[in-house]
């Protein structure tokens, strides 16, 4: 058994889940270091979590460890150059999402990708849970005939307080409101189970926050094989869902969660009038529990390591999801309906997602 070596770099609440994430792997993954500019709460970390070595520098951790993997859990301004310095020091990357804030960052960690040999995923755990890949399954054998409408909804909460941390709320360091850093989740799920899109319609809004960013964004999107979607991204709602729905020729499918889903969370519906009882049972009976947790991706994540195999959400299969967030804020900003592909260099969206958002909502 190969074991890899590991760091982190952030040590904020979602570095928890890193570390869990690496300790679920049956000693394949050892933690060598955690890296913060702020010394007190790495050594904190490091204590708590029997971390062998703090660092408040990267580039001594990376010259000093040579870490294979890097898990990158710091604010989302900074996960495009973080991501290039790991690679370039000759290790993988796993990134918190949003990978990115454009296609134009995705351009330069791909060409640190060719350039190093590594790779670099973000973290869309949601791909990696067994009811996403059981119902994957059932989409590409057409088992329960082509999709014709979806729905995905991320309707959370986050109060005025959680926006006091200095670099929320604010385009240049989040990146993006609920869409980018709350909704990302579900949206990748939803994207590949249902496929290329080919156009989106959307809006967003400020509505109640005292944030830079939107705190709400809605959109409709036109798939590739026909089917229709319609997507919501909120904060701004007291009882907090993650709703998914798909609508196929012989049968609905739900998710109804929060943060993540088992085996029990998902619903398999037919129309009373149907012949396909006994279809049904076998569309709903999810193999083995796998959870959509951070330590599904990573034990996939170290698969690929092993066998030097391009992960799932690296690369191409990220940059669908960042092209579709920069077309939604693109078509929210313009009122324009964004085709997919359209949004090229030269485009203002090109270089941020958000294109010229910060201007309109400063007026």
């Amino acid at each position: 058994m190969k074991i890899v070596k590991t760091a982190i770099i952030g040590t904020g609440g979602i570095a928890v889940a890193h570390v869990q994430a690496d300790r679920s792997q049956n000693g394949r993954a050892q933690i060598a270091a955690a890296m913060d500019i702020d010394e007190s709460r790495v050594n904190a970390f490091c204590t708590t979590h029997a971390i062998p070595q703090a660092y408040t520098h990267l580039d001594a951790l990376l010259a000093e460890q040579k870490p294979e993997l890097v898990h990158i859990c710091t604010p989302p301004g900074t996960h495009a150059a973080l991501s290039i310095q790991c690679l370039e020091a000759g290790a993988w990357v796993l990134c918190e999402k949003p990978l990115c804030g454009s296609l134009a960052e995705m351009d330069r960690i791909e060409d640190a990708e060719r350039r190093t040999g590594r790779y670099c995923s973000s973290v869309f755990q949601w791909r990696f849970g067994s009811g996403v890949r059981h119902l994957k399954r059932l989409i590409q054998s057409n088992a329960m005939g082509r999709p014709l409408v979806g729905i995905c909804q991320t309707t959370w909460y986050r109060d005025h307080e959680y926006y006091k941390v200095p670099w929320r709320g604010k385009w240049n360091t989040e990146l993006g409101g609920p869409t980018m850093g709350l909704g990302i989740h579900a949206m990748d799920a939803f994207l590949w189970l249902l496929g290329g899109w080919k156009e989106v319609r959307a809006m967003m809004g400020t509505l109640d926050r005292r944030i830079e960013v939107e705190d709400v964004s809605m959109a409709t999107v036109r798939f590739e094989n026909g089917a229709m979607g319609s997507i919501v991204n909120s904060c701004l709602c007291p009882r907090q869902e993650s709703y998914l729905r798909f609508d196929f020729q012989r049968s609905t499918v739900e998710l109804r969660s929060l943060y993540g889903y088992a085996n029990k969370d998902w619903q398999y519906s037919i129309p009373k009038k149907s012949d396909d009882a006994e279809m049904l049972e076998q569309w709903k009976a999810i193999p083995a529990e796998v959870p959509s947790s951070h330590g599904s991706q990573v034990a996939c994540l170290l698969d690929c390591m092993e066998r030097h195999e391009r992960p799932l959400v690296s690369g191409p299969e990220a940059r669908k999801t960042i092209e579709f967030l920069t077309a939604l804020y693109k078509s929210a900003v313009t009122g324009q309906i964004v085709t997919q592909g359209s949004v090229s260099k030269g485009d203002p969206f090109y270089q941020k997602i958000h294109g010229s958002a910060a201007e309109k909502f400063a007026n």
